[in-house]
C-alpha cells in the first residue's frame, strides 16, 4: 500500500482533534467534535475547511482560451479577468474526466482546480489535448493549499484579516491580495450551498494562515470542519461529487448539469457530437435526488426499485441531513421510471424515495 500524502496542515489537524482517514490517498480529517455540530455551525455561522488536497493547474499561453473552450463544455470565451467558471470536461463519448474551475487571470493566462483523486489522470488527459495548441500546461499541486471559509459569517470572518473589499467580488469572481499577511488569490465559489470564500496560497504559509483564521473566527461561532460534513452538506444543496453523480459513464446531462453544457457556444468541444446525440435522442437514465421521511441513512450502491419490485436504478450518494433530520440521497434510475413510485429496501424494510428537486433546505448561494 503506498503512503498517504498529507496536506500541510495535517499536524494542524491532529492538535485540534481531527479524525483522520484515507481520501483519495490523502490523510484528511473526515471530522473533529461530530460531523452533524460541523454541518450545523456552517449552516448557521461559519466552518473552516482545509481542501488543500485539491488539485492546481496553470494554463498559460496565445492559445490557452481557445484550448481551454475545446477542454471544456462551458463557455470560456464569457470569462474576463477575474471570473471563474464551473464546468466538466468531458470524453468523446459524453462521460466525464472532471469537473473543475476554471479562474481566467489574463487572456493567456488561466488558473484551473481540479479534483484531489483525479489529479493524475486529469493533468494526462489536458496535456494529451493540449498538444495541438500554443499553450503550457504547468502542474502546481505541491505549491499551493487551500482553506475554504463557508457559512454566513464567512465573508465578515475573513474580511477581518484583509483590506481586500469582500463585498465587491461576487458570487464565482475572484480577487487577489493579502489575509493575516499572507499573498492569496481569494475566490468566492464554494461546495456548500452558503456564502462563502476560498484562499488558495503558498503551501509554506498553511499553518499561520489557518490559525489566523480559527482565532478571528472563534468569536463569531467558526468551526473546524472536516470532510464528513463537506459531503453532507454538498448532497444537502444538491452539488455533484465526481464517481457519484458524474462520472465516466454518467454524462453531464445526464446529471441534470445541462446549463454547463453550452452545445452553440461558436467553438467544438470534446464530447459535443455525443452530448448533442443526447439531448435530441432523450438520455436513457437520470440522476434523481430523494428524501425518505426515515432517518435510516440509504447507501450508494443500493439498488432503486420500481413497481413490482423491479430494480430501476441504484443510489448514488446518501447521508442524513442534519437540518431535515432525514435520509436524503441521489440515485441513477431509468427515465421511464422517474415518475413512478420509487422505493429501496433496507433489512427488509420498503422505505419510498419522495424525490425532490434540490436544494433540500434555503440557502444562501446557489449556481
Amino acid at each position: 500500500m503506498s503512503e498517504l500524502q498529507r496536506t500541510p496542515l495535517r499536524d494542524f489537524h491532529a492538535a485540534h482533534g481531527g479524525r483522520l482517514v484515507d481520501f483519495a490517498g490523502w490523510e484528511m480529517p473526515v471530522q473533529y467534535r461530530s460531523i452533524l455540530e460541523e454541518h450545523k455551525a456552517v449552516r448557521r455561522t461559519a466552518g473552516l475547511f482545509d481542501v488543500s488536497h485539491m488539485g492546481e493547474v496553470d494554463v498559460r499561453g496565445p492559445e490557452a482560451g481557445r484550448f481551454l473552450n475545446h477542454l471544456v463544455t462551458n463557455d470560456v470565451a464569457k470569462l474576463f479577468p477575474g471570473r471563474v467558471l464551473y464546468s466538466p470536461m468531458c470524453y468523446p463519448a459524453g462521460g466525464v474526466v472532471d469537473d473543475l474551475l476554471v479562474y481566467m487571470r489574463g487572456p493567456d493566462d488561466y488558473f484551473l482546480c481540479i479534483n484531489a483523486g483525479n489529479i493524475a489522470k486529469d493533468l494526462a488527459w489536458i496535456r494529451e489535448q493540449a498538444a495541438p495548441f500554443n499553450v503550457t500546461i504547468t502542474d502546481r499541486c505541491a505549491d499551493y493549499a487551500l482553506l475554504a471559509v463557508q457559512g454566513p459569517k464567512a465573508v465578515e470572518i475573513v474580511q477581518s484579516l484583509t483590506g481586500a473589499k469582500l463585498g465587491l467580488v461576487k458570487y464565482y469572481h475572484f480577487t487577489e491580495g493579502t489575509v493575516a499577511g499572507v499573498n492569496c488569490l481569494i475566490s468566492r465559489t464554494g461546495y456548500t450551498g452558503e456564502d462563502g470564500v476560498e484562499l488558495y496560497h503558498a503551501a509554506g504559509d498553511a499553518l499561520a494562515l489557518a490559525e489566523a483564521v480559527l482565532a478571528a473566527g472563534a468569536p463569531h461561532g467558526l468551526e473546524l470542519a472536516g470532510l464528513g460534513a463537506r459531503d453532507s452538506l454538498r448532497l444537502e444543496a444538491g452539488y455533484p461529487l465526481y464517481g457519484h453523480e458524474i462520472t465516466a459513464d454518467i454524462s453531464p446531462l445526464t446529471a441534470g448539469l445541462g446549463w454547463t453544457v453550452k452545445l452553440d457556444k461558436g467553438a467544438g468541444f470534446i464530447g459535443r457530437t455525443a452530448l448533442l446525440a443526447e439531448k435530441q435522442n432523450g438520455a436513457p437514465q437520470k440522476v434523481v435526488f430523494f428524501k425518505t421521511g426515515d432517518r435510516r441513512i440509504v447507501r450508494a450502491e443500493t439498488p432503486v426499485l420500481g413497481e413490482g419490485g423491479a430494480v430501476v436504478g441504484r443510489v448514488l450518494s446518501g447521508t442524513l441531513s442534519p437540518l431535515l433530520n432525514e435520509a436524503i440521497g441521489s440515485a441513477l434510475v431509468s427515465t421511464t421510471a422517474a415518475g413512478l413510485p420509487l422505493s429501496v429496501d433496507i433489512r427488509g424494510t420498503a422505505i419510498t424515495l419522495h424525490l425532490v428537486k434540490p436544494p433540500f433546505v434555503p440557502l444562501k448561494k446557489s449556481p
